[in-house]
């Protein structure tokens, strides 16, 4: 009788068992290159940006992402460029969690504009992208963003962001 038993009881766990999933780590920090089309937002053209970002995974799917751009638009008043830096702050869903990631997230993101007279917006967007995992701890992607800025007295602008990066896990 204590056979059976037993042998009902790996047949359960056996039936009950799920496939085997990869782990990755949950901490990231990479570079990235992409360009960033402000549509005149502070009288700017659109520029390249190299970027820095980060990653912490949290739970059940979702990360909290950091990316923060340095930028040198020209400026539409003066034909100069500046300096321009966009910090950003959100979180992504994870679609999948495996060696492709594809993921849709906001941030929460401020542009200053370092020229004679300093520009400052605060703006909020929807982003996509997809990492593809190269090794256990190097990862591969590309990002798109769509930017609403705000600032007082100013009419909302808008941003087109896209982006190809590489991050290391640890």
């Amino acid at each position: 009788m204590r056979t059976f038993f037993f042998s009902v009881a790996i047949v359960a766990a056996l039936l009950g068992a799920t496939p085997a999933r990869a782990q990755f780590a949950n901490h990231s920090i990479g570079v990235s290159l992409g360009y960033m089309d402000f549509k005149r937002t502070a009288g700017l053209e659109g520029t390249p940006f190299l970027g820095i970002d980060a990653s912490l995974y949290i739970e059940s799917g979702f990360e909290l992402v950091s990316l923060t751009k340095i930028m040198f638009p020209r400026s539409v008043a003066d034909d100069k460029r500046v300096v321009g830096l966009a910090p950003s702050l959100g979180i992504r869903y994870l679609f999948m969690e495996e060696s492709i990631r594809p993921y849709i997230g906001s941030d929460i993101s401020y542009l200053v504009v370092l020229k004679n007279t300093t520009s400052n917006f605060v703006g909020i967007g929807p982003n996509i992208g997809v990492d593809y995992f190269v090794s256990d701890t190097v990862s591969m992607g590309l990002r798109a963003q769509y930017n609403f800025y705000i600032a007082l007295n100013e009419k909302t602008q808008k941003s087109l962001t896209a982006s190809a990066g590489v991050a290391a896990y640890f």
